[in-house]
């Protein structure tokens, strides 16, 4: 009998980002008490611009933008918002999305797989995804619920089941 297997990934979906930070956008655009001081979130590039007169205000930016995104079902985990900082009489703020997972945090998971995991079950670095196998499903079904109880400081989905 062949091994069943799956994937574990860090992705996230760019188009809810995209649709988090238009909902954002609209919000701050709206809300009362962003009135005036210059509140915006845009792309730039492949981060995300926050901007506003103060540096609550931006941090309130962030905040609106963190509730989207887990309204939209994305991570927090997968957002790397840095420190405010300021440039002329703006504080900018950016953010990154965080995708794949790191050689070290790879190896990471597949030793906590090894460790404490059932015995037969392979873990293999594949790039910037690990891939899980071995002859039992239900070991599989083991090791994922084992590695949602873990709480790692990044984002991990289970795919390709098979």
């Amino acid at each position: 009998m062949a091994d069943s297997s799956f994937d574990i990934v860090s992705k996230v979906e760019r188009q809810e980002v995209d649709n988090a930070l238009n909902q954002t956008a609209k919000e701050i655009s709206q809300r009362y008490d962003f009135k005036g001081v210059g509140a915006s979130i845009s792309w730039s590039g492949e981060k995300i611009l926050m901007e506003a007169n103060s540096e609550d205000r931006v941090k309130a930016v962030l905040d609106v933008f963190q509730s989207k995104l887990i309204k939209r079902g994305i991570s927090l985990k997968a957002l790397d918002a840095g420190e405010p900082q300021l440039s002329g009489k703006e504080y900018k703020l950016f953010a990154s999305i965080e995708e794949g997972i790191s050689q070290d945090n790879a190896k990471k998971v597949a030793k906590i797989i090894r460790d404490e995991g059932p015995k037969g079950v392979k873990a293999q670095v594949q790039g910037d995804e690990l891939r899980v196998s071995s002859k039992s499903r239900d070991d599989l079904q083991t090791v994922i619920a084992l590695l949602k109880g873990k709480d790692f400081d990044f984002a991990l989905q289970f795919v390709n089941y098979r």
